[in-house]
């Protein structure tokens, strides 16, 4: 089942990265790496054709409360998200009804690719949703053709779960894999479920 979540006023913090609430002074690093060619692309979604569809996607996503900005620490600029999105409902089927788990999505800068940035920003993710709120599994998936999305969640140790299509934001069905990570403290056991 969906678990409950709002970022609220929590804010992670690795050795290179901060994970906060996005805000409105967020515009410009949110629109310079959401209308890169190839990155929203990747995760779904069309990169943005101007700025002002990046101010109402953020505004969007500022009242959702479900992404956290991804933020360098060094320069504080906005270098990509994470989201903790609610399971689909193809997803959320009757095998998860008594444990709490949620979507992960994540978004990073071209500029800052391969520098193990988003693995940290995602065991960070994973801790605090595992150790703090007791999330019992979070799901991430990727299509078929996006090899870095399949390393990142391997490296961060999601599991294969399922082949699923994707509908995308853009009308297309992309085929791909949806993996799954469970807490180590929760008695959910993958090779139950169906």
């Amino acid at each position: 089942m969906n678990a409950d979540f709002k970022i609220g006023e929590k804010v992670l913090e690795t050795d290179r990265l901060i994970l906060r609430a996005f805000e409105e002074d967020d515009l410009d690093d949110f629109y310079e790496y959401s209308s890169i060619p190839g990155v929203g692309e990747m995760a779904g979604w069309k990169h943005h054709e101007n700025k002002e569809e990046s101010e109402v996607i953020l505004d969007y996503i500022i009242k959702g409360e479900e992404t956290f900005a991804i933020c360098d620490k060094k320069t504080n600029k906005v270098i990509g998200n994470l989201a903790v999105k609610p399971l689909e409902l193809e997803d959320n089927s009757t095998n998860f009804n008594n444990y709490k788990g949620r979507n992960i999505g994540a978004v990073l800068n071209k500029h800052y690719w391969n520098q193990g940035l988003m693995t940290e920003a995602i065991n960070e993710l994973v801790e605090y949703l595992f150790n703090d709120l007791k999330f019992d599994f979070l799901m991430a998936g990727f299509f078929d053709h996006n090899y870095a999305s399949k390393r990142l969640q391997e490296k961060c140790g999601f599991r294969h779960y399922k082949k699923k299509i994707f509908k995308t934001r853009m009308g297309t069905k992309e085929p791909g894999i949806l993996n799954i990570l469970i807490n180590p403290e929760s008695n959910l056991d993958i090779d139950s479920i169906d």
